[in-house]
């Protein structure tokens, strides 16, 4: 008797549940791309970006990819869509990072030159979608001006969606975009002495 009270009290707690996410889903009606900030001081962001592209892929959807400050080491997935996935168009800043470089002339001159791929991108209607890799870090150093670059975000086409990844940036970039996460590092392998390992985290 006791079960059976169990399972009818989890049964109407399910159909609560139910009803309210058909109620949610049923006022989501608008048709629109999005923007997508993943920050934090977390590790994954980058690769959740990845996610989203091999999850656009899957539907034969043109993506684009423009990565800052990475660029020195090649990445697995840089590798792979390269090889493999043509309708992506990837681009990589290539300097590595700024504390390597050591040279913030040059990093600027490095950034405003790859945010000159990244405009092109963010005003044709054929991407699907568009990831801007460590983005944030360009406007923190302010190697990029940021009017110029949430003004671009906020008037690329309607069905376009993009995902801008990276720490820090400001709060701009959060005013704009349509769903902000925020990754928190909590613990990472690397704090232990253990080396970045391929396929994992390259």
């Amino acid at each position: 008797m006791a079960d059976e009270n169990q399972a009818e009290r989890q049964k109407r707690k399910m159909q609560k549940l139910k009803e309210k996410v058909d109620q949610h889903i049923e006022a989501c009606d608008q048709e629109k791309g999005v923007m997508i900030l993943l920050t934090g001081d977390g590790k994954g962001k980058s690769s959740s970006a990845f996610g989203m592209v091999v999850r656009s892929l899957g539907y034969g959807y043109k993506v684009g990819v423009v990565q800052f400050i990475k660029g020195e080491q090649l990445s697995g997935e840089e590798l792979y869509l390269r090889d493999h996935c043509p309708q992506v168009d990837f681009y990589q800043m290539g300097t590595g990072f700024t504390w390597d470089t050591q040279d913030r002339d040059a990093d600027i001159a490095a950034a405003q030159t790859t945010w000159k791929v990244v405009e092109p991108m963010l005003s044709d209607p054929s991407y699907h979608l568009v990831i801007i890799d460590e983005l944030t870090y360009m406007l923190s150093y302010k190697y990029l001006d940021e009017s110029m670059v949430t003004k671009a975000l906020s008037n690329r086409p309607p069905s376009q969606s993009v995902v801008v990844t990276g720490r820090g940036g400001g709060n701009s970039l959060k005013d704009i975009a349509d769903t902000v996460s925020e990754i928190k590092d909590i613990k990472h392998a690397y704090q232990s002495n253990i080396k970045a390992r391929k396929g994992v985290d390259y």
